[in-house]
């Protein structure tokens, strides 16, 4: 407990942490104040496990029920882990440690075809219903956009696909692309609105199977197609292409693949929009837990090394947006409605995945709020006369599809 017990006198400089060790004993770091939370450690193991990999041994420990949350929320427990990560991360083995997985990290992202279908089935073939419990009702899995504070998450996430379709510059008759189309509610809301027609590629079989029920039930049967493929096995050309929350998936390593290949699937006067969740500061590495747990060869890249190799690629960079605070919103809402739901999900699953579940939320959302996580979204052309010159476009577009609610 030695070794514990000096990193967490150097962690915790707000608020109050209380652990409770194996023999009962109390022992109590920070000045106090909020947030205040009294955890228990039941196994001696965790005292040199939490001081190697704090990151992933403590969101193993919660998961496998080795370290309980006395007095207080797991929710409080984190959001002081988030607002001291600072400290925690100046600790000499915790520097060396990171600088280390910084370096291996391409191993981790080495998302060839068939990895990347593994990687992808890992997360999103848990079960459509399960999903249903805590998205909205267009099961949109990304960022929502709150335009305004009292929006619900329904509304935000209409917001999202309003505002990203008006930067498509969408004209009747053109051939869209939705790479990572999830459930296929963009494919189905750019074809609804726009005289458009859409394919959707998914590596997921879940998603598949439901996305292509959605689109008969929608009754766009010939103006959507949904592909269990991979999107580098697609030909061209299309008029524009938009990618929502699959570009953490495709890894450092296959960046150069991809915006080459959106060159190629591009028309000469063709346009993307490529939305992702981004980090401030430059270069880093996936968390070890998220990496283990949640996304196995995800990474959510600093625009350096994203815009590094659009540079390469021969796509303009015509317009660029900041998300910052959105995604933390999202998450929080996602985390209400997983909480509302918890017996059905224990029910679905067990108790320990929805310990997993919870903890990969509240982090998820705390990233935002206090970490250096955000989303971008990236407007790319081939041609720098693809597009009007001006932004006006996409607001007057925004506004009209505002006015219909749907």
């Amino acid at each position: 407990m030695r070794m514990l017990r000096t990193m967490m006198k150097r962690f915790v400089k707000i608020g109050k942490l209380t652990i409770i060790d194996v023999d009962g004993e109390a022992h109590e770091f920070g000045p106090g104040g909020v947030p205040s939370v009294r955890i228990k450690l039941h196994d001696k193991k965790l005292y040199t496990d939490l001081f190697l990999n704090p990151e992933l041994r403590a969101g193993e420990a919660y998961m496998d029920g080795s370290l309980t949350v006395e007095d207080g929320s797991i929710r409080d427990f984190l959001t002081l882990f988030a607002i001291n990560s600072d400290n925690l991360r100046a600790h000499p083995l915790q520097k060396t440690v990171r600088k280390y997985y910084k370096r291996i990290k391409r191993f981790h992202q080495r998302n060839f075809k068939k990895a990347a279908k593994s990687n992808v089935q890992h997360h999103y073939d848990l079960s459509n219903d399960f999903y249903k419990l805590f998205l909205d009702d267009d099961m949109q899995y990304s960022c929502a956009y709150f335009e305004r504070e009292d929006m619900t998450l329904e509304q935000a996430q209409l917001a999202k696909k309003r505002h990203i379709a008006a930067k498509l510059d969408l004209q009747p008759g053109q051939k869209v692309l939705d790479i990572g189309c999830g459930w296929g509610g963009m494919a189905i809301y750019l074809a609804q609105n726009f005289d458009v027609h859409v394919t959707g590629v998914t590596l997921s079989t879940q998603q598949h199977k439901l996305a292509i029920e959605r689109v008969v039930k929608a009754g766009l049967t010939g103006k959507v197609d949904i592909l269990l493929q991979d999107y580098r096995d697609l030909p061209g050309p299309f008029d524009r292409i938009v990618s929502v929350g699959m570009f953490e998936h495709v890894g450092v390593p296959q960046y150069s693949e991809f915006f080459a290949k959106v060159y190629d699937l591009l028309t000469d006067d063709g346009a993307m929009l490529l939305h992702s969740i981004g980090r401030r500061g430059g270069p880093g590495s996936t968390a070890r837990w998220i990496r283990k747990y949640i996304f196995p060869g995800g990474y959510s890249p600093a625009l350096s090394e994203t815009i590094a190799v659009v540079e390469r690629s021969g796509l303009w960079i015509t317009d660029m947006e900041i998300l910052r605070l959105h995604y933390g919103k999202t998450c929080r809402e996602w985390e209400k409605r997983f909480a509302a739901n918890r017996d059905k999900v224990s029910s679905m699953m067990d108790e320990k995945f929805c310990r997993m579940w919870e903890f990969y939320l509240i982090i998820s959302e705390l990233s935002f709020v206090y970490g250096k996580n955000m989303n971008f979204q990236m407007q790319l052309t081939k041609d720098r006369r693809a597009l009007p010159i001006t932004r006006d476009y996409m607001g007057k577009v925004e506004a009209k599809l505002r006015r219909r609610k749907k």
